[in-house]
């Protein structure tokens, strides 16, 4: 199982998450790449203790909103955003470069990361840009997410994540951030539900109801304010669990319709 956590997400003198302390324990980073957070210094730093960790670097492309942290949705033109993905990456990958690593995957950020499910232009966009940059580059989606069938059809590499810290619909999708325990804080209890989606077992959704999520990586947000803890008890559990951690590899990932079912 891969273990993964968005970074990077600071600018300037504002500071958000502990990123030389996750990449201590993550297996992959998500590296926020300056349209919803990051600068030049800050992600040149995660990418440099990147590969000082061994940790495999992904760009966390998103939609051009500092402001709103790129949690807004934006209905911009798809050809325009795959030219900003391509930017995002291609950026990264400078950075990436200077520090003895590479981007080995892409993952959407927020609202672009909720939006590919509804919006097949703006997800054939994201497909696109992937695809014209470098096809060998792999895509991060949720477990279950349509477009990532449209990735696989476009010849990308795709894996299928689940969330360490956030709650459920009965679908698979995930609770909105503005309904009350949508983000979830206990470590223990987190680490316990994850050893649980490791092993294809199911987890409960936000009605009580039970879903299995078929997932090669889980995420731990860098900016839930217990992160790192939530981070440690995710690896302690999982290593106890006899359950190896390892950076997912571009060439072993699939997709498919199934990746999210409930029980009923």
């Amino acid at each position: 199982m891969d273990l993964n956590a968005d970074l990077a997400e600071g600018f300037g003198r504002w500071e958000l998450g502990e990123d030389a302390l996750l990449l201590g324990i993550v297996t992959s980073a998500n590296v926020a790449c300056g349209f919803h957070a990051g600068d030049p210094r800050v992600i040149r730093r995660a990418c440099a203790l990147a590969a000082e960790n061994g940790v495999a670097i992904g760009a966390h492309v998103g939609y051009r909103d500092l402001a709103g942290f790129g949690r807004r949705f934006v209905d911009v033109d798809p050809g325009e955003l795959t030219d900003e993905v391509i930017y995002q990456i291609g950026a990264l990958a400078g950075i990436a470069r200077a520090s003895g690593t590479e981007v080995r995957y892409v993952k959407p950020h927020g609202a672009l990361y909720n939006a590919l499910g509804s919006h097949p232009d703006q997800a054939a966009a994201v497909v696109e840009a992937v695809r014209q940059y470098d096809p060998g580059v792999a895509l991060l989606g949720l477990a279950g997410a349509s477009w990532l069938d449209t990735a696989k059809e476009a010849g990308l590499t795709v894996f299928r994540e689940a969330f360490a810290d956030r709650a459920y619909l009965p679908d698979g999708s995930l609770a909105s951030r503005r309904e009350p325990g949508s983000v979830l804080h206990d470590p223990e209890l987190i680490a316990q539900r994850c050893v649980r989606l490791a092993n294809g077992e199911p987890i409960e959704a936000v009605d009580g109801s039970w879903i299995s999520l078929r997932a090669d990586s889980i995420c731990v947000h860098g900016d839930n304010e217990r992160a790192v803890e939530i981070a440690r008890a995710v690896r302690a559990r999982l290593l106890d669990a006899g359950v190896p951690l390892e950076a997912f590899v571009p060439g072993r990932g699939e997709a498919s319709n199934d990746a999210c079912t409930t029980v009923r």
